[in-house]
């Protein structure tokens, strides 16, 4: 029961939480549309190292620029969340087609467009939380875990379209197409029972959010996460690439391989939702980062070995590395005041992804200084950290408001 005395019907609930989270997988499909098929734009338009990493770059600027305004203007607290989402879905559609017309002479507006991308995608990821929050109350941790499981398979289904034999074109039309039908999805969702109301805007919301101790505590937790996050999906394909050669073996198609992967973490953020509803959130993503960390620093041992020892290390990373991120969302909304919700979501995003920019481009400048088997350990770096938050916000008067009291 809500406080108005509203019941949530089962049924609802779970028409509400098929659409979301499928919408989502639908619009982050747009994520990686270009970074997929960097090896054929790369040669086509004749991309160095540094313009390649950009294609990635370029949307998590994009991202973070969309997002910090978001915040700053409360938009995210203000506008009603499935409306931005869908106006952001149709937009990120319209921009990403853009680069059908990009050549090697117009590279910087392909990098302008994949910003637009990033700026789009602001509005649909904080969106889609906002909007699950409000139809659950009792498993929001299960529920937001699923819609980062869908943004997870969404961010890695580029990867699939390439790896079926889509060519570049194909692959970009795909992932417009699939953003657009999400924003259709999405109008044919309603306000869930637990949905806040339009808040007026205040210039002192961000200050407001920033004092919540709980707040901040699961904040940098997502720090740690976005740390290697970004990292380890952007640049799965290249270790691939790098560690067949490496060994002088043929490991099939990288694409298909990176897809399952990436995948396989919607399997993790969904299981670790329902884990941290029942024993715990900080306990669980600790957890996460504890066995994401070490794979990172695994790394440069199956580097060059045979598929059967590489694949096994990079599905538990793929599993581990995203299974915690759910619940730093939604500790987020625990913590924070239902007023505050949208603003404070926007805000961890933003944080964190302003975060990624710094492991997209040190990975491949580790990898051209001292070969692929050496560019990931430094991932583990964030985990370690986000570890330490989690267990600061544990032992803090705040963790009586997670999980039911769960911590």
């Amino acid at each position: 029961m809500t406080e108005a005395g509203v019941f949530a019907p089962a049924s609802s609930q779970k028409r509400a939480l098929g659409l979301i989270a499928t919408g989502q997988l639908f619009a982050l499909s747009l994520w990686f549309s270009a970074s997929a098929v960097a090896p054929q734009l790369s040669e086509l338009w004749d991309l160095s190292t540094g313009e390649e990493a950009g294609l990635t770059l370029a949307v998590q600027v994009g991202f973070v620029v969309g997002a910090l305004l978001l915040a700053v203007l409360s938009i995210t607290d203000v506008v009603p969340s499935r409306r931005l989402f869908v106006v952001s879905a149709f937009g990120g559609a319209v921009v990403n087609l853009g680069l059908l017309g990009i050549t090697a002479e117009t590279v910087t507006v392909g990098l302008g467009l994949r910003f637009l991308t990033g700026v789009f995608l602001a509005g649909v990821y904080p969106a889609g939380l906002k909007v699950m929050a409000g139809w659950f109350r009792r498993g929001r941790g299960m529920a937001l875990g699923i819609l980062v499981g869908a943004l997870t398979v969404g961010s890695a289904t580029p990867h699939l379209a390439r790896g079926i034999g889509l060519d570049w074109q194909g692959v970009v039309v795909a992932a417009s197409s699939l953003a657009v039908l999400a924003g259709l999805m999405m109008t044919r969702v309603k306000d869930g029972p637990y949905e806040v109301p339009s808040q007026p805007f205040r210039l002192d919301q961000v200050g407001r959010v920033v004092r919540i101790r709980g707040v901040r505590l699961s904040t940098y937790g997502y720090l740690g996460h976005s740390w290697e996050l970004y990292g380890m999906w952007t640049w799965t394909a290249a270790f691939l690439i790098a560690s067949a050669a490496a060994g002088g073996r043929d490991y099939g198609s990288e694409s298909l391989l990176t897809f399952v992967i990436i995948a396989f973490g919607g399997v993790g953020s969904w299981v670790a939702g329902i884990v941290a509803d029942r024993f715990g959130r900080t306990r669980v993503a600790g957890g996460a980062m504890l066995v994401s960390g070490s794979c990172a620093l695994a790394t440069p041992l199956i580097f060059g070995g045979p598929l059967w020892v590489v694949m096994p290390v990079m599905l538990v990373w793929g599993f581990s590395v995203v299974a915690d991120s759910a619940q730093f969302s939604t500790m987020v909304t625990e913590t924070a005041d239902d007023q505050f919700r949208g603003t404070a979501l926007t805000l961890q995003l933003a944080l964190g992804f302003l975060l990624t920019l710094v492991t997209i481009r040190a990975v491949p400048a580790i990898a051209e200084a001292a070969s692929w088997q050496w560019a990931f350990p430094i991932l583990a770096v964030g985990p370690a950290l986000g570890v330490l938050a989690m267990i600061r916000l544990a032992r803090s008067p705040e963790a009586i408001k997670l999980a039911g009291g769960r911590g």
